[in-house]
């Protein structure tokens, strides 16, 4: 396989819709709509949201509504689901939904699957009620989704209208080996979580690759990867702006979530030893630098991966900030 430039591939952006500290989600939701707009302008490719529940610092639980909000807002660049987590939901809801958004945006909406219930343990339990089968019967539920929008499906004795007919992409997501070979055996793309599980990228990776089946969907494998990035003007500032992600997943491993909190000078202190080697483990993959070193860092990345897209999370604090960091990505993959 010959090396891939910067240039040569596709750049997305994830979004949590985070509420920062001292604001609230109505301040989410514009700061998300100043950002699609901003990379819509810059040439992003897609604009993916994500799924979380009871979450103080993450807005957008109810994703259909805030990709809708973000497609009305935007006029060219894809919008879509970085995912629906699926066992949440009922199949026939989410085909309708999804059904909903392709008829009012047509040919700009795309829906990212995950099988993880996007919170803790009672949180699923009042989503899905009973979780006993958390997840194992997500290629079922699939096949399920998948057949309300084909109207040749023998399953359609009740049917999703507005879905049935549409041609919305469905992507697998995945941060182990169970998407990544579903989604092979189903000839689907497939987005890898690297920005919160690096040490199964390569890995899941591999069985995506060796197990793909060509589909009517795809040809060949189309993978591609998520990560954190942090750019700035100087090395230090962009390491200060990755304090404020450190400091929330920091949150997340003492089970006491919160909102985005501002950057800080340093990190010691504020966690204990075993606290950081958890956050840098799961961290690692994170790309935090000057101009100059992101170009390296992202081509470093895509040399690992060789992915064919890779979608962008910036959990910054100042707008600002987030605003410059993807300018400069765009900057650095520039031929």
């Amino acid at each position: 396989m010959a090396a891939k430039q910067l240039h040569e591939i596709k750049y997305s952006v994830l979004d949590l819709a985070s509420i920062t500290e001292g604001s609230t989600a109505s301040d989410a939701f514009k700061n998300s709509l100043t950002l699609v707009q901003h990379v819509e302008k810059l040439g992003y490719h897609r604009y993916w949201v994500a799924e979380h529940h009871s979450m103080p610092g993450i807005a957008s639980s109810a994703t259909s509504v805030v990709i809708g909000y973000l497609a009305a807002g935007t006029s060219k660049i894809r919008i879509g689901s970085g995912g629906i987590m699926l066992p949440n939901h009922a199949s026939l809801v989410i085909a309708e939904q999804f059904g909903t958004l392709e008829a009012m945006y047509p040919g700009r909406i795309d829906l990212g699957l995950g099988r993880a219930p996007g919170s803790d343990q009672r949180t699923a339990m009042a989503l899905r009620g009973d979780i006993r089968n958390q997840g194992q019967d997500f290629p079922h539920q699939l096949e399920e989704l998948r057949s309300y929008f084909d109207p040749a499906s023998k399953h359609n004795a009740v049917r999703a209208i507005p879905g049935e007919g549409q041609k919305v992409p469905i992507w697998l997501l995945g941060s182990s080996g169970f998407s990544a070979r579903l989604a092979a055996n189903l000839g689907l793309p497939f987005a890898f979580a690297s920005h919160f599980s690096p040490e199964n990228t390569l890995p899941a990776l591999a069985i995506y690759r060796d197990h793909f089946k060509p589909s009517d969907v795809l040809s060949e494998p189309y993978a591609m990867v998520g990560m954190n990035v942090f750019a700035a003007e100087t090395t230090e500032e962009a390491k200060k702006l990755a304090t404020s992600h450190q400091q929330q997943f920091l949150s997340l491993i003492r089970n006491t979530p919160g909102q985005l909190p501002p950057p800080v000078d340093t990190m010691e202190g504020r966690w204990n030893p075993y606290e950081e080697a958890a956050v840098e483990k799961n961290l690692k993959s994170s790309i935090i630098g000057n101009p100059k070193e992101v170009k390296e860092q992202l081509q470093k990345f895509l040399d690992d991966t060789q992915a064919d897209e890779m979608m962008i999370n910036s959990s910054i604090y100042d707008q600002a900030a987030r605003l410059r960091s993807y300018e400069i990505v765009t900057e650095a993959t520039r031929k």
